[in-house]
């Protein structure tokens, strides 16, 4: 396999053991690390666990080792075979816990070979082992045995690998899987790797990232890209069959108009630390949110840890989520609360690039110039992961004036230059102040060329550039008006699984700014969206009823959407959706249910028996779901009782004109009728 023999390299652990310690000291060390070496995550868990639960029954042997005031040359001579067993056990458990998790399954062969040979050297070193020479209690000894006995039976044993696993993750790693057969493979791949929590994600992307770094900024290769690949397919399955978890918690919270009242504020909005709406959100090193001022206070105490996961961070980066302070803006908006300000203080200055970093970079800024391909495209691939890493970098290099030059890349005909080069320009928009210098260097028309016209992959990524842009909400209005919108919706309708998630971030981002549902509906979002909506799968339904959701305050999009027959799938939502698309379903429906059209749809709704679940939302749905539950009640019910009324008076019509009528005249004979009668106005009531 493409990159096996770099990666092997790569994935080696850098643990250092010092030559100059004891035998007993490197013993005890061992099995004191191993015992503190934290859990595992990964398709190996259960021999990993195994190992690590051996190596720990030594603890009370490494304990007695520690009291020893003075070693001899025999103690020595008997304890180091044992000191280097365990210190190759205790490689082999952090590359288990550290490494790749998906990179550890395609080097199954060799990764269980490495099980074999550690426990093999672990058993021969504890059945040579001299008892005698060594003053132990017998309760110690005792222990000792006891492991050796379970590893000379983990010896004999041979674990049998799971072939359909690995047969499943070489399918998506080389595109040979029945697409039909997709999310099947998804789930199990996402929970035979422990991949099911953001942190789960975000540490192996971490693990990814470190394999391209240690290669010396090197381009990451085939094999490295294509593991990216995966992960990025399983974060956008889990992401989207995920959805949170656990129950709401109530806030008190300002509304506009300047009152207190109580509302449940999503899980998603709340800092970690203080359970409080987050005013200012930044992300960490370890992938976790926080408040700015909650995270900001905790360092400031002295912790090197992230408060959530417990892990130690490599740096201590605060890098604003701008997608999740939309999205809290977003919600107060619609929830009628006073969005959250965040504090005045300004940030701390980033510090200056050093010397040698400025050097490297405009380096690199001179083979962008270069008229070479190659150095072109090696060039935008390093600026692509160095921007990736940090903030700092991704201010450096935007100051090193890399953006004019990126973006004369975006017309590239080398498509994997293009794609290095948007990829390069996401990273750097992720950094607020560099959202100004892409926007006033005319980013836009170029990023949506690549939209248009790069590769998969680089669509993918020109649409999450524009998302990052549109954070922005002046950016909003000159995005929309360069023709950006009608090539996302071309990609949500003909993109990847990841393209399609982009485009909808992107067009939800968009059609926040009125002036630009307009386009959105005139470029044929709405049917394209009604098909996602009544699509059996379910994919991107969070994301398609979102957008819904806003069109439908459009009037536009109210027609377009009402022209689609939408009434099943909302009555459906609203009964059985999750929370958030329930509460959508219902606002789409209070807006089709206003209007021109409103008796159409009110029949249409009763037809679909949407009263039971509009009382079902009314009672335990979200603050936002019961409030438009219960407009949509009062309108029903206004309907029902217009639509009784009309029917007693019809029915109350139809009785009396029956008492009315005449009955059939009495047959005379002809020589008896009169030759004149009076008109029979005069003796009948005129029916009208």
């Amino acid at each position: 396999m493409a990159g096996d023999r770099e990666k092997e390299q790569q994935q080696q652990p850098s643990t250092r053991h010092p030559p100059t310690s004891s035998a007993p000291e490197r013993v005890a060390r061992a099995v004191e690390a191993v015992a503190a070496a934290g859990e595992f995550r990964n398709a190996y868990r259960r021999q990993l666990l195994a190992l690590s639960r051996r190596i720990r029954l030594l603890g009370p042997f490494a304990e007695e080792l520690r009291e020893r005031r003075r070693v001899d040359e025999t103690e020595e001579r008997a304890l180091a075979p044992l000191a280097a067993a365990l210190e190759r056990a205790l490689d082999l458990l952090r590359l288990g816990r550290d490494g790749s998790r998906i990179s550890l399954v395609f080097e199954r062969d060799r990764i269980m070979k490495k099980f074999q040979e550690v426990i093999a050297q672990l058993e021969q070193a504890l059945c040579d082992f001299p008892y005698n020479e060594l003053d132990i209690s017998d309760e110690v000894r005792e222990q000792v045995e006891l492991v050796h006995t379970q590893l000379k039976r983990a010896k004999e044993r041979v674990d049998t690998p799971d072939d359909e696993f690995y047969d499943d993750l070489i399918s998506l790693y080389n595109k040979t899987y029945d697409p039909s057969a997709e999310l099947a493979i998804l789930e199990s791949l996402s929970e035979k790797l422990h991949l099911m929590t953001i942190t789960d994600l975000t540490q192996e992307s971490l693990a990814l990232h470190e394999m391209v770094t240690s290669g010396g900024g090197q381009d990451p290769g085939e094999h490295i890209e294509k593991m990216s690949m995966l992960l990025k397919k399983i974060k956008d399955f889990v992401q989207t069959h995920n959805p949170e978890m656990g129950p709401p918690m109530t806030s008190r919270v300002m509304e506009s108009n300047g009152e207190q009242k109580s509302v449940i504020v999503p899980d998603e909005f709340r800092c970690p630390i203080s359970l409080e709406l987050m005013k200012d959100p930044v992300i960490v090193a370890t992938g976790q949110t926080y408040e700015r001022l909650c995270i900001e206070k905790w360092l400031a105490s002295g912790h090197h840890t992230c408060p959530t996961t417990q892990q130690r961070m490599a740096n201590t980066t605060l890098t604003p989520n701008y997608v999740l302070r939309s999205l809290i803006s977003q919600w107060c908006e619609t929830n009628g609360i006073e969005p959250p300000k965040r504090s005045s203080q300004p940030n701390k200055p980033m510090p200056a690039c050093s010397s040698s970093e400025r050097a490297n970079i405009d380096g690199l800024l001179s083979k962008l110039c270069s008229p070479d391909p190659e150095e072109q495209r090696s060039a935008a691939a390093e600026l692509r992961l160095l921007a990736k890493r940090n903030a700092h970098n991704r201010l450096c290099i935007a100051e090193a004036g890399a953006i004019p030059l990126l973006l004369s890349l975006l017309s590239s005909s080398d498509l994997r230059t293009q794609e290095h080069a948007v990829t390069a320009l996401l990273n750097l928009s992720i950094h607020e102040d560099n959202k100004a210098s892409i926007m006033s260097s005319g980013a836009v028309p170029s990023v949506v060329h690549v939209l248009k016209n790069g590769s998969m992959e680089a669509r993918e990524n020109a649409a999450a550039t524009l998302f990052s842009l549109s954070v922005v909400d002046e950016y909003k209005v000159q995005i929309g008006g360069t023709g950006a919108i009608p090539a996302l919706v071309v990609l949500l309708s003909e993109g990847s699984q990841r393209g399609k998630k982009d485009a909808a971030a992107a067009l939800f981002n968009l059609c926040i700014y009125q002036g630009n549902k307009g386009r959105a509906i005139r470029a044929g979002l709405v049917p394209l969206i009604m098909g996602l909506v009544t699509n059996p799968t379910g994919a991107l339904m969070d994301e398609s009823m979102a957008i819904l959701s806003i069109l439908s305050s459009h009037q536009e999009g109210k027609a377009a959407i009402g022209a689609a027959e939408p009434i099943p799938a909302l009555v459906e939502l609203i009964g059985n959706g999750s929370p958030r698309n329930r509460e959508n379903a219902a606002a789409v429906m209070l807006h089709l249910c206003i209007g021109e059209q409103q008796l159409v749809h009110l029949t249409r709704a009763h037809e679909c028996g949407i009263m039971v679940p509009l009382r079902e939302l009314a009672l335990n749905g979200t603050e936002r779901g019961k409030r438009k539950a219960v407009q949509l009640l009062e309108r029903m019910s206004r309907f029902l009782v217009q639509q009784q009324e009309e029917q007693e008076s019809h029915s109350r019509l139809q009785a009396s004109s029956a008492q009315v009528l005449p009955q059939p005249p009495e047959q005379v004979p002809e020589n008896e009728i009169p030759d004149q009668i009076d008109s029979p106005a005069s003796q009948y009531p005129m029916l009208l």
